[in-house]
Protein backbone atom coordinates (compact mmCIF):
# COMPACT_ATOMS: atom_id res chain seq x y z
CA UNK A 1 0.00 0.00 0.00
CA UNK A 2 1.21 3.54 -0.81
CA UNK A 3 0.16 6.70 1.00
CA UNK A 4 0.73 10.41 0.44
CA UNK A 5 3.24 11.80 2.92
CA UNK A 6 0.88 14.60 3.95
CA UNK A 7 -1.83 12.06 4.81
CA UNK A 8 0.61 9.99 6.85
CA UNK A 9 1.79 13.11 8.68
CA UNK A 10 -1.74 14.22 9.53
CA UNK A 11 -2.63 10.77 10.84
CA UNK A 12 0.54 10.72 12.93
CA UNK A 13 -0.15 14.13 14.45
CA UNK A 14 -3.81 13.39 14.95
CA UNK A 15 -2.79 10.49 17.19
CA UNK A 16 -0.19 12.59 19.02
CA UNK A 17 -2.62 15.42 19.73
CA UNK A 18 -5.36 13.08 20.89
CA UNK A 19 -2.96 11.21 23.20
CA UNK A 20 -1.61 14.52 24.50
CA UNK A 21 -5.11 15.75 25.32
CA UNK A 22 -5.96 12.53 27.16
CA UNK A 23 -2.65 12.40 29.04
CA UNK A 24 -2.93 16.05 30.09
CA UNK A 25 -6.49 15.47 31.30
CA UNK A 26 -5.36 12.44 33.31
CA UNK A 27 -2.46 14.36 34.79
CA UNK A 28 -4.52 17.41 35.77
CA UNK A 29 -7.22 15.19 37.26
CA UNK A 30 -4.78 13.13 39.33
CA UNK A 31 -2.81 16.13 40.56
CA UNK A 32 -5.98 18.01 41.51
CA UNK A 33 -6.94 15.05 43.70
CA UNK A 34 -3.46 14.95 45.23
CA UNK A 35 -3.50 18.63 46.17
CA UNK A 36 -6.85 18.16 47.90
CA UNK A 37 -5.70 15.03 49.74
CA UNK A 38 -2.33 16.31 51.00
CA UNK A 39 -1.76 19.69 52.70
CA UNK A 40 0.46 21.77 50.46
CA UNK A 41 2.73 22.75 53.36
CA UNK A 42 3.31 19.10 54.26
CA UNK A 43 4.33 17.97 50.79
CA UNK A 44 5.74 21.17 49.33
CA UNK A 45 3.30 20.92 46.43
CA UNK A 46 2.66 23.74 44.00
CA UNK A 47 0.68 24.11 40.79
CA UNK A 48 3.86 24.96 38.90
CA UNK A 49 4.70 21.23 38.98
CA UNK A 50 2.17 20.61 36.19
CA UNK A 51 3.79 23.26 34.02
CA UNK A 52 7.23 21.73 34.53
CA UNK A 53 6.00 18.24 33.68
CA UNK A 54 4.88 19.55 30.30
CA UNK A 55 8.02 21.70 29.87
CA UNK A 56 5.80 24.72 29.26
CA UNK A 57 7.30 27.36 31.59
CA UNK A 58 8.34 29.83 28.84
CA UNK A 59 4.89 29.76 27.21
CA UNK A 60 3.15 30.03 30.57
CA UNK A 61 5.22 33.01 31.74
CA UNK A 62 4.49 34.81 28.49
CA UNK A 63 0.79 35.02 29.37
CA UNK A 64 0.59 34.66 33.17
CA UNK A 65 2.44 36.15 36.11
CA UNK A 66 1.63 33.75 38.96
CA UNK A 67 1.69 29.93 39.14
CA UNK A 68 -1.62 29.77 41.01
CA UNK A 69 -4.35 27.17 40.55
CA UNK A 70 -6.62 29.30 38.36
CA UNK A 71 -3.86 30.36 35.96
CA UNK A 72 -2.39 26.88 35.64
CA UNK A 73 -5.77 25.25 35.07
CA UNK A 74 -6.76 27.84 32.48
CA UNK A 75 -3.42 27.39 30.69
CA UNK A 76 -3.68 23.58 30.59
CA UNK A 77 -7.40 23.19 29.97
CA UNK A 78 -8.77 26.13 28.01
CA UNK A 79 -6.03 28.42 26.69
CA UNK A 80 -6.24 28.19 22.90
CA UNK A 81 -2.91 30.06 22.63
CA UNK A 82 -1.17 27.20 24.46
CA UNK A 83 -0.60 24.46 21.85
CA UNK A 84 -0.40 21.89 24.65
CA UNK A 85 -3.72 22.71 26.30
CA UNK A 86 -6.52 20.17 26.15
CA UNK A 87 -8.68 22.49 24.09
CA UNK A 88 -5.91 23.32 21.58
CA UNK A 89 -4.98 19.64 21.20
CA UNK A 90 -8.58 18.68 20.43
CA UNK A 91 -8.80 21.51 17.88
CA UNK A 92 -5.62 20.25 16.18
CA UNK A 93 -6.76 16.61 16.30
CA UNK A 94 -10.10 17.53 14.73
CA UNK A 95 -8.41 19.39 11.88
CA UNK A 96 -6.16 16.43 11.16
CA UNK A 97 -9.10 14.02 11.20
CA UNK A 98 -11.15 16.35 8.96
CA UNK A 99 -8.46 16.27 6.27
CA UNK A 100 -7.99 12.48 6.42
CA UNK A 101 -11.60 11.34 6.71
CA UNK A 102 -11.36 9.13 3.63
CA UNK A 103 -8.88 6.76 5.33
CA UNK A 104 -10.54 6.65 8.76
CA UNK A 105 -13.75 5.02 10.01
CA UNK A 106 -16.68 7.44 9.74
CA UNK A 107 -17.31 7.19 13.49
CA UNK A 108 -13.85 8.59 14.27
CA UNK A 109 -14.75 11.89 12.58
CA UNK A 110 -18.16 12.03 14.24
CA UNK A 111 -16.85 11.49 17.77
CA UNK A 112 -13.82 13.73 17.29
CA UNK A 113 -16.10 16.52 16.10
CA UNK A 114 -18.44 15.97 19.05
CA UNK A 115 -15.47 16.19 21.45
CA UNK A 116 -14.32 19.38 19.71
CA UNK A 117 -17.75 20.99 20.13
CA UNK A 118 -17.88 19.90 23.77
CA UNK A 119 -14.47 21.47 24.47
CA UNK A 120 -15.40 24.68 22.69
CA UNK A 121 -18.48 25.00 24.87
CA UNK A 122 -17.19 23.70 28.22
CA UNK A 123 -13.43 24.28 28.48
CA UNK A 124 -13.61 27.85 29.76
CA UNK A 125 -16.31 26.89 32.27
CA UNK A 126 -14.26 23.94 33.57
CA UNK A 127 -11.22 25.82 34.84
CA UNK A 128 -12.76 26.14 38.31
CA UNK A 129 -13.12 23.19 40.66
CA UNK A 130 -16.91 22.90 40.34
CA UNK A 131 -16.97 21.52 36.77
CA UNK A 132 -13.36 20.46 36.29
CA UNK A 133 -13.73 16.80 37.21
CA UNK A 134 -16.69 16.25 34.90
CA UNK A 135 -14.89 17.92 32.00
CA UNK A 136 -11.68 15.92 32.46
CA UNK A 137 -13.59 12.65 32.81
CA UNK A 138 -15.46 13.39 29.58
CA UNK A 139 -12.25 14.17 27.67
CA UNK A 140 -10.54 10.98 28.87
CA UNK A 141 -13.57 8.79 28.13
CA UNK A 142 -14.05 10.20 24.63
CA UNK A 143 -10.37 9.99 23.71
CA UNK A 144 -10.48 6.34 24.74
CA UNK A 145 -13.64 5.82 22.69
CA UNK A 146 -12.00 7.27 19.58
CA UNK A 147 -8.86 5.18 20.07
CA UNK A 148 -11.02 2.12 20.61
CA UNK A 149 -12.81 2.71 17.32
CA UNK A 150 -9.47 2.94 15.51
CA UNK A 151 -8.13 -0.22 17.13
CA UNK A 152 -11.26 -2.32 16.52
CA UNK A 153 -12.26 -1.16 13.03
CA UNK A 154 -9.26 0.14 11.09
CA UNK A 155 -7.45 -2.17 8.70
CA UNK A 156 -3.82 -2.85 9.69
CA UNK A 157 -2.32 -0.84 6.86
CA UNK A 158 -0.11 2.24 6.70
CA UNK A 159 -2.88 4.49 8.03
CA UNK A 160 -3.05 2.37 11.18
CA UNK A 161 0.74 2.26 11.49
CA UNK A 162 1.21 6.02 11.43
CA UNK A 163 -1.61 6.50 13.92
CA UNK A 164 0.05 3.98 16.23
CA UNK A 165 3.48 5.59 15.82
CA UNK A 166 2.14 8.97 16.93
CA UNK A 167 0.10 7.46 19.74
CA UNK A 168 2.96 5.40 21.21
CA UNK A 169 5.65 8.04 20.87
CA UNK A 170 3.51 10.66 22.60
CA UNK A 171 2.65 8.22 25.37
CA UNK A 172 6.30 7.29 26.00
CA UNK A 173 7.21 10.97 26.17
CA UNK A 174 4.47 11.76 28.68
CA UNK A 175 5.36 8.78 30.90
CA UNK A 176 9.00 9.87 31.15
CA UNK A 177 7.96 13.46 31.91
CA UNK A 178 5.71 12.38 34.76
CA UNK A 179 8.38 10.21 36.38
CA UNK A 180 11.04 12.87 35.82
CA UNK A 181 9.15 15.52 37.77
CA UNK A 182 8.19 12.95 40.39
CA UNK A 183 11.86 12.24 40.99
CA UNK A 184 13.26 15.74 40.61
CA UNK A 185 10.55 17.98 42.13
CA UNK A 186 7.94 16.14 44.17
CA UNK A 187 10.48 13.81 45.77
CA UNK A 188 13.41 16.20 46.28
CA UNK A 189 15.79 15.32 49.12
CA UNK A 190 15.27 18.42 51.28
CA UNK A 191 11.58 17.74 51.97
CA UNK A 192 10.71 17.12 55.64
CA UNK A 193 7.41 15.23 55.27
CA UNK A 194 8.45 11.98 53.61
CA UNK A 195 5.47 10.11 55.08
CA UNK A 196 3.39 11.30 52.11
CA UNK A 197 5.79 9.78 49.55
CA UNK A 198 3.65 6.66 48.90
CA UNK A 199 0.65 8.93 48.24
CA UNK A 200 2.66 10.99 45.76
CA UNK A 201 3.98 7.97 43.87
CA UNK A 202 0.52 6.41 43.99
CA UNK A 203 -0.84 9.58 42.42
CA UNK A 204 1.71 9.35 39.62
CA UNK A 205 0.52 5.79 39.00
CA UNK A 206 -3.08 7.02 38.94
CA UNK A 207 -2.18 9.60 36.30
CA UNK A 208 -0.98 6.68 34.15
CA UNK A 209 -4.01 4.50 35.01
CA UNK A 210 -1.56 1.96 36.42
CA UNK A 211 -2.39 1.77 40.13
CA UNK A 212 -4.50 -1.40 40.01
CA UNK A 213 -2.08 -3.14 37.67
CA UNK A 214 0.86 -2.19 39.90
CA UNK A 215 -0.80 -3.68 42.96
CA UNK A 216 -1.65 -6.91 41.15
CA UNK A 217 1.83 -7.21 39.64
CA UNK A 218 4.18 -5.78 42.27
CA UNK A 219 2.23 -5.68 45.52
CA UNK A 220 0.41 -3.28 47.86
CA UNK A 221 3.51 -1.31 48.94
CA UNK A 222 4.19 1.70 46.73
CA UNK A 223 7.92 2.42 46.63
CA UNK A 224 9.82 4.79 44.36
CA UNK A 225 12.23 2.27 42.82
CA UNK A 226 9.46 -0.24 42.17
CA UNK A 227 7.24 2.39 40.55
CA UNK A 228 10.01 3.63 38.25
CA UNK A 229 10.97 0.08 37.28
CA UNK A 230 7.33 -0.80 36.59
CA UNK A 231 6.41 2.15 34.39
CA UNK A 232 9.73 2.09 32.55
CA UNK A 233 10.44 -1.57 31.93
CA UNK A 234 7.30 -3.66 32.35
CA UNK A 235 6.69 -5.12 28.90
CA UNK A 236 3.00 -5.83 29.48
CA UNK A 237 1.85 -2.44 30.79
CA UNK A 238 0.34 -0.41 27.89
CA UNK A 239 1.62 2.87 29.32
CA UNK A 240 5.14 1.69 30.16
CA UNK A 241 8.06 3.05 28.18
CA UNK A 242 9.20 -0.41 27.12
CA UNK A 243 5.75 -1.37 25.86
CA UNK A 244 5.63 1.82 23.77
CA UNK A 245 9.09 1.21 22.32
CA UNK A 246 8.19 -2.40 21.46
CA UNK A 247 5.01 -1.21 19.76
CA UNK A 248 6.88 1.43 17.77
CA UNK A 249 9.31 -1.23 16.54
CA UNK A 250 6.38 -3.41 15.40
CA UNK A 251 4.90 -0.53 13.39
CA UNK A 252 8.21 0.61 11.88
CA UNK A 253 9.19 -2.87 10.67
CA UNK A 254 6.79 -3.08 7.64
CA UNK A 255 7.62 0.46 6.46
CA UNK A 256 10.24 1.17 3.80
CA UNK A 257 13.03 3.66 4.50
CA UNK A 258 12.92 2.75 8.18
CA UNK A 259 16.63 2.24 8.92
CA UNK A 260 17.24 5.65 10.51
CA UNK A 261 14.25 5.44 12.83
CA UNK A 262 15.03 1.84 13.80
CA UNK A 263 18.61 2.81 14.65
CA UNK A 264 17.46 5.52 17.05
CA UNK A 265 14.84 3.18 18.47
CA UNK A 266 17.45 0.52 19.22
CA UNK A 267 19.50 3.14 21.04
CA UNK A 268 16.45 3.89 23.19
CA UNK A 269 16.03 0.17 23.93
CA UNK A 270 19.68 -0.25 24.92
CA UNK A 271 19.62 2.83 27.12
CA UNK A 272 16.49 1.64 28.89
CA UNK A 273 17.89 -1.86 29.43
CA UNK A 274 21.22 -0.65 30.83
CA UNK A 275 19.96 1.92 33.32
CA UNK A 276 20.42 0.52 36.89
CA UNK A 277 17.27 1.97 38.43
CA UNK A 278 17.64 0.26 41.84
CA UNK A 279 21.11 1.81 42.33
CA UNK A 280 20.43 5.23 40.85
CA UNK A 281 20.07 8.43 42.84
CA UNK A 282 17.33 10.89 42.01
CA UNK A 283 19.88 13.12 40.27
CA UNK A 284 21.03 10.17 38.13
CA UNK A 285 17.43 9.29 37.28
CA UNK A 286 16.77 12.88 36.25
CA UNK A 287 19.91 12.91 34.08
CA UNK A 288 18.95 9.60 32.46
CA UNK A 289 15.43 10.80 31.64
CA UNK A 290 16.75 14.04 30.12
CA UNK A 291 19.02 12.01 27.84
CA UNK A 292 16.26 9.53 27.05
CA UNK A 293 13.84 12.31 26.09
CA UNK A 294 16.43 13.67 23.67
CA UNK A 295 16.47 10.24 22.03
CA UNK A 296 12.66 10.26 21.84
CA UNK A 297 12.81 13.69 20.21
CA UNK A 298 15.37 12.38 17.75
CA UNK A 299 13.11 9.44 16.98
CA UNK A 300 10.29 11.85 16.18
CA UNK A 301 12.63 13.83 13.93
CA UNK A 302 13.67 10.63 12.11
CA UNK A 303 10.05 9.72 11.49
CA UNK A 304 9.41 13.17 10.03
CA UNK A 305 12.56 13.09 7.90
CA UNK A 306 11.87 9.58 6.60
CA UNK A 307 8.19 9.87 5.67
CA UNK A 308 6.84 13.42 5.93
CA UNK A 309 9.42 15.83 4.53
CA UNK A 310 9.85 16.29 0.76
CA UNK A 311 12.63 14.17 -0.71
CA UNK A 312 15.82 16.03 -1.60
CA UNK A 313 16.34 16.36 -5.35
Amino acid sequence: MTMLSRVAERLYWNARYLERAESTARLVRAYSHLVLDIPAAAAGLGWDVLIRILDAEPDFQTHYRAFNELNVQKFLIADIDNPGSIRACIVAARENVRTTRDVLPEEVWEHTNELYLYCQERAEKSVGRRHRQQFLDHVVANCQMINGQVITTLRRDHAYRFLRLGHLLERADMTTRIIDVGAADLMREERHYTAVDPLIWGNLLESLSAMGTYRRTIGPLIEADAVVEFVFRDGSLPRSVRYCLDGIRDELAPLSNNSGALKVLERCHRSLARFPNHKASRAQLHEFIDSFQLDLNRLGECISESWFLPAQR
